[in-house]
């Protein structure tokens, strides 16, 4: 008899892991399928990142504005410009433009990928639901499948009603929690056709710091 309920309790288990699994995957999938039917994406949003042991919290706002692996990053001050193939980033504090290549980390979730980076690298299960000013926010975790990522888990909310990304929790093994909250949304914004374009001339005094 013991052994007959505790097979009825693994199966149990294992069938509603497999279950929130599957519902997880269902919903980033909505998710993935209503970002890509947009032309481009504008975001503003609130950036916190925490570590209580090292006695850490930092927080601040910022914009930015998508479009497929292009983008423009506003956030402390600094701009950030990606074309597609070379990343700068503008300091007016400085006066300094750094230029390089896309050399970034697959662990980092960069702007281009906060839309699109569960979609390889996770698995999946249904999380917590949580009401948001009258919101339902359906959370979902992510764990990387990389068992030397820095990457603890990923919690990412979503709007049930949208399908919208509403927030990104990322916890990192070294304990330090960085959350980014979306405060709008906007989609199909009229772009200009050189928002994603580096001017040299507009930085003709800044110092111009070339790392390839």
């Amino acid at each position: 008899m013991k052994k007959i309920i505790t097979i009825l309790i693994i199966t149990i288990t294992f069938g509603s892991f497999a279950q929130d699994t599957n519902k997880g995957k269902a919903l980033l999938k909505e998710v993935s399928e209503k970002v890509k039917s947009y032309d481009n994406i504008a975001i503003d949003f609130k950036y916190v990142l925490e570590n209580i042991a090292e006695n850490i919290k930092q927080e601040t706002r910022g914009d930015v504005v998508m479009q497929g692996d292009k983008y423009v990053l506003n956030i402390l001050g600094v701009t950030r410009i990606y074309d597609g193939q070379t990343m700068y980033n503008i300091s007016p504090e400085d006066e300094e433009v750094t230029i390089s290549s896309d050399n970034e980390e697959d662990d980092s979730i960069t702007p281009s990928k906060m839309l699109s980076f569960y979609e390889d690298g996770y698995s999946y299960s249904l999380d917590i639901e949580q009401n948001v000013k009258g919101r339902k926010i359906q959370y979902v975790k992510l764990i990387p499948i990389d068992s030397n990522s820095e990457i603890k888990h990923i919690l990412l909310g979503v709007d049930a009603n949208t399908k919208h990304i509403f927030n990104l929790i990322q916890i990192g093994k070294n304990g330090t929690k960085t959350t980014l909250t979306v405060n709008s949304f906007k989609t199909n914004e009229t772009l200009s056709k050189t928002l994603f374009t580096f001017d040299a001339n507009k930085y003709s005094d800044y110092y111009i710091n070339k790392l390839d």
